[in-house]
């Protein structure tokens, strides 16, 4: 492992920390750079930047988070079927839909029931698609962060994922 990489590597692991055991919230990239510099550790705002997207931290209200399916990520039955999903859209406020390779419908939806995503009330299999059902916007949006991580850590091969809003 080349040097950089270890180091990149223990900075991820000390931003995780932070994230996770502060008392104080992490409200910008700023901040996050001027607590590594008080630990010893350099950092600039691209590489903080990068680090908090390799790492699955999301933004919401005003402070950076690591959602809890970030760190079970290589654990999650839905990672093995990345690779059935073709596309993601929005459906309404409240809903995504998994456009699927053909007949893979039930398999998508069993692997993220078996995932257990707090943030969806169900979800409806077709045979080459899934609804995913939420109860508010906002967990629309989580899901959305959640299947950009996923993508960009295991590569869901198909089209865009929606922006959240």
């Amino acid at each position: 492992m080349s040097k950089d990489h270890e180091l990149q590597r223990r900075r991820q692991m000390v931003i995780r920390d932070i994230l996770r055991e502060d008392q104080e919230p992490v409200t910008d990239q700023a901040d996050l750079i001027e607590r590594l510099r008080k630990l010893g550790i350099r950092a600039t705002q691209p590489s903080v930047s990068r680090d908090l997207k390799e790492i699955g931290a999301v933004r919401s209200g005003g402070q950076y988070l690591i959602p809890s399916w970030a760190e079970r990520a290589d654990e999650s039955p839905f990672r093995r079927v990345l690779p059935l999903i073709r596309q993601v859209r929005t459906a309404g406020p409240y809903q995504l839909v998994l456009l699927t390779m053909e007949g893979a419908g039930a398999a998508v939806a069993a692997a993220v029931d078996a995932s257990d995503w707090e943030d969806l009330v169900a979800t409806v299999a077709g045979y080459s698609s899934v609804v995913l059902l939420t109860e508010h916007k906002l967990f629309q949006d989580l899901l959305i962060y959640r299947l950009k991580f996923f993508r960009e850590e295991y590569g869901i091969k198909g089209g865009e994922i929606p922006t959240a809003d």
